[in-house]
């Protein structure tokens, strides 16, 4: 379930809810899935996604999912990966600047989450560790008491994510796995968080300490693309995830920053909450 931070509950796309169903709730649609999750097809899918075979593609979806195109740099794109990977117009994602507010890296829907002592999170159903997640139990102890949120992004969202802070960052780590949807409905099958190819780097902010920033790949995304940057700034561009729907994860020591009451309800209430790239999200706890 969905909410908009007016407390509005935004009904979700049935059919595509649906057609999850089968795939992961049946022994025929788990058999398909172990081909379309291969990194063969993944990338064949990409590669079809960059060619001006896509083309087509573009205006159906525009009209399916109501996206308001008003809001972007709309041209003649040559590909459909082209239209996914769209720009926002100049102030149509306004950054808070205001140095002790914690901001949304994306347009998302967003769940927050106390990371328990046993670092063991429940997410509509699927139960994974923070160890799991970075495949690092070192650094994984480090955000016992903190917060996890995680930003799921749909089809129909901006897929360009942002620095939530100024600061600098360490190597970034890629995981290989297997590509799956984000969606909640395959949630209650697979711990995609684990299974889901991955990256993530950390983050030395100057107002909410050491963060993790976690990029996690879905079914048909083959390509995180991150920029390799020492230093950033607030609300600068990080990088933008190429076809499909994804997932930015954000962890936090304990201490460190206080998220927004409504989010913190929603989450324990079963919803997602609709945020937008650069909007203020909590505050910094010290």
């Amino acid at each position: 379930m969905i909410k908009k931070r007016t407390g509005e509950v935004i009904v979700t796309n049935e059919k595509q809810n649906e057609l999850l169903k089968r795939l992961y709730g049946t022994v025929g649609g788990r058999c398909l899935l172990k081909v379309l999750t291969l990194p063969t097809v993944s990338k064949a899918a990409g590669a079809y996604m960059d060619s001006p075979l896509s083309k087509p593609l573009i205006e159906p979806f525009i009209r399916k999912n109501g996206i308001d195109t008003s809001q972007y740099i709309m041209r003649d794109f040559r590909s459909y990966n082209q239209f996914f990977t769209r720009r926002i117009k100049q102030g149509k994602r306004p950054i808070d600047r205001t140095p002790s507010h914690l901001i949304s890296p994306c347009d998302s829907k967003l769940s927050v989450y106390r990371i328990n002592e046993e670092s063991v999170f429940r997410i509509k159903g699927s139960h994974y560790r923070v160890k799991d997640l970075l495949c690092n139990g070192f650094l994984a102890r480090r955000f016992e008491g903190g917060y996890c949120c995680i930003f799921r992004l749909e089809v129909d969202d901006y897929h360009r994510y942002c620095y939530i802070d100024n600061g600098s960052s360490s190597d970034s780590v890629f995981i290989r796995g297997e590509l799956h949807t984000v969606n909640p409905v395959a949630m209650k099958h697979y711990n995609i968080y684990k299974r889901n190819s991955r990256e993530y780097t950390v983050l030395h902010t100057e107002n909410f300490g050491d963060v993790v920033q976690i990029e996690v790949g879905a079914m048909m995304v083959g390509r995180i693309c991150n920029r390799r940057v020492r230093t950033f700034v607030r609300g600068e561009e990080k990088g933008r995830f190429e076809f499909g729907g994804s997932t930015v994860v954000l962890l936090f020591e304990r201490g460190t920053i206080l998220p927004d009451s409504d989010l913190l309800k929603n989450t324990a209430e079963g919803f997602e909450t609709v945020v937008k790239y650069g909007e203020k999200i909590g505050i910094a706890a010290k």
